[in-house]
């Protein structure tokens, strides 16, 4: 069953190309009947007997599952941000619809295969499938130096996928294993070239995810791209590189810790630097998009520190996983409606600096409700769903440490101060980061929909039904999982 959760948009792309069907309106049948299959499979998984998928095809069997920590978190943001995506789309002409809706359901197609597949380079390959499109969308519809940026993405992800699949075949050589699932079962003892392979793994991986100083790529890639792209890629597949290393971790078991011991400090100072050196960047930008493109960079310091302490715990810091499975839900749904109201910003203004907007409130008030739920999401305001997820992950830091065992590990551990371990001094420092967020959401907020009417704000007109329905989509799970984010552990 879950094999055609990848072959519908596959199926559905090929009938746009080869058949010339209508772009938008086949790539919607293909999102709704996506996510109603989706959510149909994860309650089958959680309250039946599972769902594991088996196919062949030319002799190479894969198995596509749910059994995996994170594998129901992940297909439910991919089914869920790509019929937004694809509902609210706008080509900016028939003839581009379209490639918009084959890039949209490629990059979902590739997305939902890596998230399920149980097999290591079926999970690799897949990912890679998503990432075509991407380049090319940008290449060809996206904004400002397209080109330049396109290449720019496509050589560091490139790189970062070479450096990842290193890592990934020197692993599993090693165990003797190719499957996340039974890497438990062969995991007797740490790697020989154990530094090595986590080196490469948080490389690869963490290009991908935008982990600073691997980042430069992805801010410009995100604002820069079309909007369902954006949101696809930014809400959907930036999140593979946490996933594969999660689930690598879960994987190990304890045997994570002495796997990734060498880079454990190394990737605590990393992550601050994306929540407060990319943070203090995206203060300073002028214009909305590239605004949401830093800021969604800087939100994967979050996710990165709960995948420390995750490791830290030996995988025994239950917390952890459970505030990276929030977040990474809550963090994807959050920036795909907002650049998703991007999108409409522009084209109802028809310009996205924030100097040249204001009392765009005025014309269009739902507008200006939704991107305000959003950025309320986005900066973690209780009650809306990124907000369980970072406090989950803040207090996962501290649920292993008490001031006894701290004052008993820290005699022989000089990166300890005042009786706070690596993990807890970063977490605190990290808190900062909500003020930088704060920042920059509130003055973008203000300036685009307060004050005087501006020129642009004068040229809306209304939103259309597919706008809104999009929109209020997203902004409804939001509050939901805000208010019972146990339905999502």
């Amino acid at each position: 069953m879950l094999i055609w959760l990848i072959l519908i948009p596959l199926i559905a792309s090929a009938c746009i190309g080869f058949l010339r069907t209508p772009g938008r309106a086949t790539a919607l049948l293909s999102a709704s009947l996506t996510l109603i299959l989706g959510v149909t499979a994860i309650l089958m998984y959680m309250y039946g007997n599972g769902m594991d998928g088996y196919s062949e095809i030319g002799g190479l069997q894969s198995q596509f599952t749910l059994a995996l920590p994170l594998s129901r978190i992940m297909l439910l943001l991919t089914v869920t941000v790509t019929f937004a995506a694809i509902l609210g789309m706008r080509a900016p002409s028939p003839q581009a619809e379209r490639s918009w809706a084959i890039s949209s359901l490629l990059l979902s197609a590739g997305a939902t295969g890596a998230f399920l597949s149980d097999h290591v380079i079926s999970f690799y390959a897949f990912h890679e499938l998503a990432l075509i499109p991407t380049f090319i969308m940008i290449g060809f519809y996206g904004r400002g130096e397209r080109r330049t940026i396109a290449w720019r993405a496509t050589i560091y992800l490139g790189l970062a996928s070479m450096v990842l699949l290193a890592g990934l075949v020197l692993l599993c050589s090693e165990m003797h294993c190719w499957h996340f699932s039974s890497m438990r079962l062969f995991a007797g003892q740490v790697p020989h070239s154990a530094a090595l392979v986590a080196g490469l793994l948080l490389v690869g991986f963490g290009t991908l995810v935008s982990l600073f100083p691997f980042h430069s790529w992805a801010a410009p890639a995100y604002a820069s791209a079309p909007t369902p792209i954006a949101m696809l890629h930014a809400g959907v597949l930036k999140k593979f590189g946490l996933y594969g290393l999660f689930t690598i971790a879960w994987g190990l078991g304890p045997l994570c810790l002495p796997l990734f011991a060498d880079w454990i400090n190394v990737l605590l100072v990393l992550l601050l630097g994306n929540i407060l050196w990319v943070g203090y960047v995206t203060i300073a930008q002028s214009r909305l998009d590239n605004m949401l493109g830093n800021s969604s960079v800087m939100h994967m310091g979050y996710l990165f520190l709960a995948f420390a302490a995750y490791v830290v715990s030996g995988t025994s810091n239950a917390l952890a996983l459970q505030g990276a499975s929030i977040l990474m839900l809550a963090h994807g749904l959050s920036i795909s409606l907002l650049f998703l109201l991007n999108g409409q910003i522009e084209a109802q203004t028809r310009t996205l600096e924030l100097s040249a907007m204001g009392g765009l409130a005025r014309k269009l008030p739902l507008l200006g409700f939704l991107f305000g739920l959003a950025g309320m999401a986005s900066i973690g305001l209780p009650l809306l769903a990124n907000f369980a997820g970072e406090f989950t992950i803040f207090l996962s830091c501290f649920a292993d440490w008490s001031p006894q065992a701290a004052a008993t590990g820290c005699a022989a551990d000089s990166l300890c101060i005042w009786g706070l371990g690596p993990v807890q001094v970063t977490v605190i420092i990290a808190l900062w980061g909500l003020v930088i967020s704060a920042i920059y959401m509130l003055r973008a907020i203000r300036r685009i929909f307060e004050a005087d009417l501006s020129p642009a704000a004068e040229r809306a007109t209304s939103l259309s039904w597919g706008d809104i329905i999009s929109a209020s989509f997203l902004a409804v799970l939001l509050l939901l999982f805000g208010i019972a984010p146990f339905l999502l552990v």
